[in-house]
């Protein structure tokens, strides 16, 4: 009798959540034994389920899947973690791996390579897309420091910077500082094209 992988699934797509178990469920050695849309939610169904490989989306509702592969590491650590995501950024790679992920593929990865990178997470092995990877080794490690991404979270939808001195609880000159040292990292002129390029490096 082969045995099955128990694997869990996380993303906010039920349609692309769906797919996933799908493909996964035509490998006979490949289980797929939960299934949710919010990252608060993959801890306890991780649990319940007995999963031993979770297939995390980075961009969800409630809890992001790096902070995810991070409550898994401290309260699971039998339960290994993969993102699989749109995203192909590689500041998230980064953080993902730092969080405690075993693995980083994209979701145009194909299904047999899918499935052979959940075999590999089981097994105690590292995968990672090779371009993703490389891009990731060229484009070096993250300038922010943590103040700096609170701040530039901020700033996304176009705030001021006294708007957002209030959400983080700073004043407001300490937030310009903050700014304007952000900016600088990022090569950008102002605090929203420094908040957009920061997003789009995955570095938030």
């Amino acid at each position: 009798m082969v045995t099955q992988i128990r694997v869990l699934l996380a993303d906010d797509q039920a349609l692309v959540r769906g797919a996933l178990a799908a493909l996964l469920r035509l490998e006979v050695d490949i289980d797929v034994v939960a299934e949710v849309g919010t990252g608060d939610l993959v801890v306890e169904a991780a649990r319940s389920s007995g999963a031993e490989v979770c297939l995390l989306d980075i961009e969800m509702p409630g809890v992001d899947g790096i902070e995810v592969a991070a409550r898994l590491k401290k309260e699971l650590p039998g339960t290994r973690s993969l993102m699989v995501t749109t995203f192909g950024r590689p500041g998230y790679l980064r953080r993902a791996l730092d969080a405690g992920a075993s693995g980083f593929v994209v979701k145009d990865t194909p299904a047999r390579d899918l499935a052979e990178a959940v075999r590999k997470v089981h097994a105690g092995l590292r995968v990672v897309d090779p371009a993703l990877a490389t891009e990731s080794l060229l484009g070096g490690p993250n300038p922010l420091n943590d103040r700096e991404r609170e701040v530039l979270r901020e700033c996304l939808d176009g705030a001021p910077a006294a708007t957002v001195a209030e959400r983080v609880h700073l004043s407001p000159g300490t937030v310009r500082n903050y700014l304007s040292s952000a900016i600088g990292k990022t090569g950008t002129s102002n605090r929203v094209e420094a908040a957009r390029t920061a997003q789009r490096n995955g570095w938030l």
